[in-house]
């Protein structure tokens, strides 16, 4: 089959993309993986997998099939970053949801579910690694199975998470660090480290996990 993937040229998943990549080529599937919605080759299956710009209708008629890993169980859970508003909810069993992208946002039917469980412990890189791990072996099990695949409409309750901003980064010191650990959890300490202000200052905090015992 031919295929595409499509990522954003900076996004954490680019590795992941790669690795499916090579997944996929090793399993004698043509494989291009791109960064712009102009790259989208003509084919069977596009796979836009961490890509923030909206793919217009033009380019999903490009490929039969236009599938998206969602790290939500949908219809709960639309939007923007669901692992990390989950986790900051107190949930450590996140869901993710395969889906065949529409011109309607995360509507589209869904062919798989599956699911991760952090322990409580991970950081934001380390849940993202767990995460791009599963997303992969999502799809690989999509190409496996395609012929086998149902779609089902999506059923449940609807929900929607907002897109992160700079103030859902800011911490209360008057509140302990243990009450707030899943917002530290959750903290992209390179891109958007947490804040708090005090004495009219601004002070950016960063988490680490000391392994040396490990």
């Amino acid at each position: 089959m031919q295929l595409s993937i499509i990522t954003n040229k900076n996004s954490w998943f680019v590795k992941f993309g790669k690795e499916l990549q090579y997944n996929l080529e090793k399993l004698g599937h043509q494989v291009s993986f791109v960064h712009f919605i102009s790259d989208v080759k003509k084919g069977d299956i596009c796979f836009i997998l961490s890509f923030s710009k909206i793919v217009n209708e033009l380019t999903l008629k490009k490929n039969i099939n236009n599938i998206v890993v969602h790290a939500s169980d949908l219809p709960a859970g639309k939007g923007f970053s669901p692992m990390q508003w989950s986790v900051f909810e107190g949930n450590n069993h996140i869901i993710l949801t395969l889906f065949e992208a529409i011109k309607e946002f995360d509507a589209g039917p869904y062919y798989l579910k599956d699911s991760v469980v952090f322990e409580g412990f991970e950081l934001y890189e380390e849940m993202r690694e767990i995460i791009g791990d599963k997303i992969v072996e999502m799809c690989l099990n999509y190409v496996n199975n395609r012929s086998q695949l149902v779609p089902k409409k999506q059923d449940g309750i609807e929900s929607f998470y907002k897109k992160r901003s700079f103030v859902d980064d800011e911490i209360d010191p008057s509140k302990s660090i243990i009450e707030q650990f899943n917002h530290f959890r959750i903290a992209d300490n390179e891109n958007f480290p947490l804040y708090f202000f005090h004495g009219g200052k601004k002070y950016n905090l960063k988490i680490f996990r000391d392994n040396t015992d490990e």
